[in-house]
């Protein structure tokens, strides 16, 4: 159990995505994110999503820890990200940092924007 409570940390990303096929591949994206929440011992709680006509995709991950979620725009090559993992239990917040990671690794992107939001 933390001794003080910090609520957790926030990540925000827009990426540039060189394969427009990852932005349209939902399934994907879903067995991507739940091998993490394995590997990062997370639980999820519930998940919504959508695939448009024409491509692209919007997810929202509800995690016990709080969500991840995803809108793809394949016809501009980017997305918007966030992560935000809460620190109830335990610091999740390196998890944050290394979602982050693996997400840019996974959609072989670049990094238009990103913000670090310490609640």
């Amino acid at each position: 159990m933390l001794e003080s409570y910090r609520p957790g940390k926030h990540l925000l990303l827009t990426l540039q995505v060189n394969d427009p096929k990852l932005l349209c591949d939902l399934e994907g994206f879903l067995q991507f994110t739940q091998e993490k929440l394995d590997q990062y011992d997370l639980k999820m709680v519930g998940c919504s999503s959508h695939s448009f006509d024409g491509g692209g995709f919007t997810a929202a991950v509800c995690l016990m820890e709080s969500h991840i979620c995803v809108h793809t725009w394949p016809e501009f090559n980017q997305l918007t990200l966030d992560v935000y993992l809460c620190n109830y239990l335990k610091d999740n917040s390196e998890k944050v940092l290394d979602l982050g990671k693996e997400y840019k690794t996974f959609f072989e992107s670049t990094v238009l924007t990103e913000t670090l939001v310490n609640r």
